[in-house]
């Protein structure tokens, strides 16, 4: 069922004029003083490194080296975005990454939401447009991992812990 409720709709319309055609429209948000801004999801929008590290930051994920930062957006499969746009600046307020074996299967990484952001349904709304393009692309099989304090968050979202019960494996250096 929930798969069916995904793709039924669509969750914004397409951007207007001076935006991206791929972009989508998320909500507005209404600023303290009452004006309404708009929020888009792109998957083509540049990553500026040291942006992404403040939204990180601003979550208190700590800190990563920038060279690696840029080697892992390189290496994604799929890089969503969420852009407060107040022309002509756009600000970063969400992200989250994917990497795929680009046939069947995919592992969504570093889903973020500004915290002044966050509890508005954003991260939801990022979450369904990363799955709608990975879907659109044919990936059939895609897993996270997730916190403990985050797991019904992703659950609400149809995740679910691997119904055969098997636990991942890692390795890490010593």
């Amino acid at each position: 069922m929930f798969w069916k409720g995904l793709f039924a709709g669509t969750v914004g319309t397409e951007a207007p004029a001076g935006v991206a055609e791929h972009e989508v429209l998320i909500t507005e948000w209404t600023t303290p003083k009452g004006e309404r801004l708009p929020i888009y999801f792109s998957t083509t929008r540049e990553i500026d490194v040291y942006a992404l590290e403040a939204l990180c930051d601003a979550v208190g994920w700590a800190k990563r080296p920038l060279r690696k930062v840029r080697k892992a957006l390189a290496c994604s499969f799929l890089v969503g975005s969420l852009w407060l746009e107040k022309q002509p600046q756009r600000r970063l307020i969400g992200f989250a990454r994917a990497t795929s074996d680009h046939a069947f299967n995919a592992t969504i990484w570093d889903v973020v939401i500004h915290p002044e952001f966050q509890g508005k349904g954003l991260g939801k709304a990022l979450m369904r447009q990363m799955i709608r393009e990975l879907r659109q692309q044919e990936i059939s099989n895609i897993t996270l991992f997730a916190d403990p304090h985050v797991v019904s968050f992703y659950e609400e979202l149809g995740f679910h812990a691997d119904p055969e019960g098997i636990k991942g494996m890692f390795w890490y250096p010593s």
